[in-house]
């Protein structure tokens, strides 16, 4: 794996959601103040405070009151538009004018996770390159869903073979009570090939009560195709988000309960 490679690799943030459920009316989600900036803005330090293994030039995705966030945040980004929200399969998608070509592999993450690092995205890319994957992905194990832990039990649990090779990962609310008893967890944070991602994504379906594209179903068809997956576990505190007032509060709190 040579330095020369991380170049071509880029980062899409998702950022365009409303954020309804967090009682900020108006404020776009990722703009929600967490220790007096917006959830956002500390990935973007975050991802600036280390070397990176990709262009440090990220593609955010906005929507919801884009002006605002693009207002805040400066013109330092590539900005994409998701005009209407139909899901996060469907928000990536609305990057790929920025991206393809100009990068052989995608790292997404989620605008409302802030307490990802540089180290977190290296630690990916290194992962996926090292494997030759089609697709890579961070999963986190908890001993427990006490305390600061709470906000994962709604995670989607992954599912391993018998080889230990994740083959998928099951929702809350469609898994099994054994399931539910499964303690590693999917956070979503993905790397992916470039030009598999770009094929993949218009062959989403929104078949789900959502009627939204899934970013997650991916790993579903790259399992049922045969491509290669790989995974690391990382630090849980990593994969905190905000969705709602309590998940917020919890984002304030974890650094004095670790």
């Amino acid at each position: 794996m040579e330095a020369q490679n991380f170049s071509r690799v880029g980062i899409v943030i998702l950022g365009a959601g409303e954020g309804k459920r967090m009682k900020c009316e108006g404020v776009p989600k990722v703009l929600v103040p967490l220790h007096e900036k917006p959830m956002i803005s500390h990935i973007l330090e975050n991802l600036t405070s280390a070397p990176l293994h990709a262009d440090p030039n990220p593609i955010i995705v906005v929507g919801f009151k884009a002006a605002v966030v693009k207002e805040a945040l400066g013109d330092s980004y590539r900005y994409a538009l998701q005009a209407e929200q139909l899901g996060t399969g469907h928000a990536v998608m609305q990057a790929r004018d920025l991206a393809e070509g100009r990068y052989d592999h995608i790292v997404v993450l989620y605008g409302d996770q802030p307490y990802v690092t540089a180290n977190v995205v290296n630690t990916l890319v290194d992962t996926h390159l090292a494997a030759d994957a089609t697709m890579s992905m961070m999963t986190i194990e908890v001993p427990n869903f006490e305390g600061w832990r709470a906000g994962f039990y709604n995670f989607s649990r992954v599912i391993r073979d018998e080889q230990g090779i994740i083959v998928r990962t099951v929702e809350r609310k469609d898994a099994t009570p054994e399931e539910m008893e499964i303690k590693e967890l999917n956070p979503c944070i993905y790397c992916f090939r470039a030009d598999w991602l770009w094929e993949q994504l218009p062959k989403l379906e929104n078949q789900n009560a959502q009627k939204e594209f899934y970013l997650t179903d991916l790993l579903e068809v790259a399992t049922k195709n045969g491509e290669p997956i790989a995974s690391f576990v990382g630090d849980p505190i990593v994969a905190l988000g905000a969705n709602t007032r309590d998940e917020l509060e919890l984002l304030h709190a974890v650094k004095d309960e670790e």
